[in-house]
C-alpha cells in the first residue's frame, strides 16, 4: 500500500493507491475527471466523478459540480496537492471534452519522470527530505512524476509529494527502519509501463534500480542517477570490509550505464572517479531554508525548557541515532571535556537505535529526541557549538543547517563535510575518528567566545550560497539535458555554469 496505516484501502489499476490518499495527496498534472450519471436520478444534479490517471480509474467521488455528462474535467496541474474537494471547484473543461487523458496521448507533458528510491516515505531522513522537495520542484514546472519506492503502514512522512506506487519490500535485518526493496514485481512493473516514462533517475542502486536500470535500458529511455549514501563508508560499522572491493565492482559497472550521475560535492566526484565511476558526474549539493535556520531562532525560554542555564556553552549534535554517524567519537570527546572540567552543556538532538545506549554513556547530556519544525530550528540557534564527527555522509545536511543557524562546525575531514566547512574560517575539520583532534578543537570554541562568534557569522554566511530553489532548478536543466525532446532554456534561467562535478 502507499502512505496508508492499515492494509484495507482498495486497490486501483495502475499501482496499489489506497483511496484515502487521494485526497491528501498530489493529483497528477493533466489527469481528468470523468463525469457518468448515478442511475435512478439522472437530473437530480449529483455526478459520480472517476479520476483517470494514464488511462487508469484510480478513484471515485459523489459531487454537486454541474458538469454533464460526456465530458471530461481537466485537473490542471496548479491543483495538484491541494484537497480533492478543492480540486474540483478549481478546475476548468479540457481542451477536446470527448477525449480522455489516455486518448490524447500527444497532450502528455514530454516529461514524465520515473523516480526510483529505497526510501521515501518510511524514514524521514535526508535522502527522502532531499526526493521530496525535488518531486514536488518538478510537478511545479510542470512535469509528470512517478515514485517508486517502499511503503510502511505508518510512514514518517505522511504528506509526501507526488504520486507514489508502493514496491514490496522486507524490513533489514536488525534495522527494521530500513527496507530492502523486492524490485519490479508484475504490478510494479505494469503501473511503469502504464506511466511510460521519458526520463529514469534512480536513486538507490539496490535491487529495484537494477531492476529500473535493465527496463530503461529495454525500452531505450535515457537513466540518469543520484549518489546519495557512501554505501562502503558503512561496511567498517557491520564488520563487513571484506566486501569493499565487490561493492565498488558493483557500484562501478551501475553508474557507469548512467547517463549523468548527481554527486553532492565536488569531494564526493573525487571518491567516486578515484573507484572507476567516469560517467558524466554532475554536481548537485543541497539547500537550506535560511528563514527557518537563522540565528533569530535562539530562544531563552528553549534552553530554560530543556534544562540548559544562560551562561551554558552547548555542544550539539543533530542526527539519526546510529553508531555510523560518529555517536562513538562524540560519546568520547564529551567525556574528553568532562574530564578536563571544560565547561560545557552537551545537546543530542535525534532518534534511533542508539538513542539507549548514548544516554548511558552521556548522562549529563540532554536528550530532547526527534524534533522538527520550529523546534528543531531553535535547537540549532540555541547551541553554541556544532560537533559532527560522521565521516559517512554524502553531503552534511545537518552541518548545513546548523551553519545556516550561525553556529560553528567542527566536522570529519570527509567528503561529505570538506566542501562546506572552511578549516579555520566556518569552522574545523578534523581527521575522521581522531578524538584527541576534535575534542581540542570543541574546547578551543567553548572557551573563546569571540572566535565562536566571528566563525558562527562567517559560517551562516557561507550557507546562504545553498538555497533550495537554485539548487533545485539546477536539476531540472540537467534533466532537460538528456530528455528526448528539451524545451528551450528561458533568458530568466540561464544554463549553469561549473556544474560538472
Amino acid at each position: 500500500m502507499c502512505g496508508g496505516r492499515g492494509n484495507s484501502s482498495p486497490r486501483f489499476p495502475g499501482g496499489n493507491i489506497p483511496k484515502r490518499q487521494r485526497p491528501q495527496g498530489r493529483l497528477l498534472p493533466g489527469a481528468f475527471l470523468v463525469p457518468v450519471p448515478r442511475v435512478g436520478r439522472p437530473e437530480d444534479g449529483l455526478r459520480y466523478f472517476l479520476l483517470v490517471e494514464g488511462g487508469c480509474v484510480i478513484s471515485k467521488i459523489l459531487s454537486q459540480l454541474r458538469v454533464p455528462c460526456g465530458r471530461c474535467v481537466h485537473v490542471p496541474g496548479a491543483v495538484s496537492r491541494s484537497p480533492f474537494a478543492r480540486a474540483l471547484t478549481c478546475m476548468s473543461p479540457a481542451p477536446n471534452p470527448q477525449s480522455s487523458r489516455a486518448d490524447r496521448p500527444s497532450r502528455r507533458s514530454t516529461r514524465r519522470i520515473a523516480l526510483f528510491a529505497g526510501a521515501y516515505t518510511h524514514i524521514a531522513d535526508g535522502v527522502s527530505l532531499t526526493l521530496n522537495r525535488l518531486v514536488e520542484h518538478l510537478e511545479q514546472q510542470g512535469a509528470e512524476v512517478r515514485v517508486f519506492a517502499p511503503t510502511v503502514d505508518d510512514p514518517a512522512i505522511e504528506d509526501h509529494a507526488g504520486t507514489l506506487t508502493s514496491v514490496p519490500s522486507l524490513p533489514v535485518p536488525g534495522r527494521s527502519e530500513y527496507r530492502l526493496s523486492l524490485g519490479l514485481t508484475p504490478s510494479v512493473r505494469q503501473a511503469l509501463d502504464d506511466f511510460a516514462p521519458t526520463l529514469y533517475h534512480i536513486a538507490t542502486p539496490d535491487l529495484l534500480g537494477h531492476n529500473a536500470l535493465q527496463r530503461a535500458q529495454d525500452t531505450d529511455t535515457p537513466v540518469v542517477t543520484s549518489y546519495h549514501t557512501h554505501f562502503s563508508s558503512y561496511l567498517k560499522y557491520y564488520h563487513l570490509g571484506l566486501l569493499e572491493a565487490p561493492v565498488w565492482g558493483y557500484l562501478r559497472s551501475f553508474y557507469n550505464q548512467c547517463r549523468q550521475v548527481y554527486v553532492p560535492t565536488h569531494a564526493m566526484a573525487d571518491v567516486l572517479r578515484g573507484h572507476g565511476i567516469d560517467s558524466d558526474l554532475r554536481l548537485w549539493p543541497r539547500g537550506v531554508d535560511t528563514d527557518r535556520f537563522a540565528p533569530s531562532r535562539r530562544s531563552a525560554a528553549w534552553r530554560r525548557a530543556h534544562g540548559i542555564g544562560t551562561d551554558e556553552v552547548v555542544v550539539a549534535f543533530v542526527s539519526r541515532l546510529v553508531w555510523e554517524k560518529g555517536l562513538d567519537v562524540y560519546a568520547d570527546v564529551i567525556d574528553r571535556l568532562e574530564r578536563q572540567g571544560v565547561p560545557h552543556h552537551s545537546l543530542v538532538v535525534g532518534d534511533g537505535p542508539a538513542r539507549e545506549e548514548l544516554e548511558t554513556r552521556l548522562p549529563n547530556a540532554t536528550f530532547p529526541g526527534f524534533l522538527d519544525g520550529t523546534d528543531l530550528a531553535e535547537a540549532y540557534a540555541s547551541s553554541d557549538v556544532f560537533l559532527f564527527p560522521s565521516d559517512t555522509e554524502t553531503f552534511g545536511n545537518v552541518t548545513l543547517e546548523a551553519m545556516a543557524s550561525g553556529l560553528p562546525t567542527v566536522c570529519a575531514d570527509a567528503a561529505g563535510s570538506r566542501d562546506l566547512v572552511d578549516d579555520g574560517t566556518t569552522g574545523r575539520l578534523c581527521s575522521p575518528g581522531h578524538v584527541e583532534a576534535f575534542a581540542e578543537a570543541v574546547r578551543t570554541l567553548v572557551v573563546d567566545e569571540r572566535r565562536r562568534d566571528r566563525m558562527g557569522t562567517a559560517a551562516r554566511k557561507r550557507a546562504q550560497d545553498f538555497t533550495w530553489p537554485a539548487v533545485l532548478n539546477r536539476m531540472s536543466r540537467y534533466y532537460d539535458e538528456v530528455l528526448p525532446h528539451p524545451p528551450s532554456p528561458s533568458p530568466q534561467d540561464p544554463a549553469p555554469t561549473g556544474a560538472t562535478a
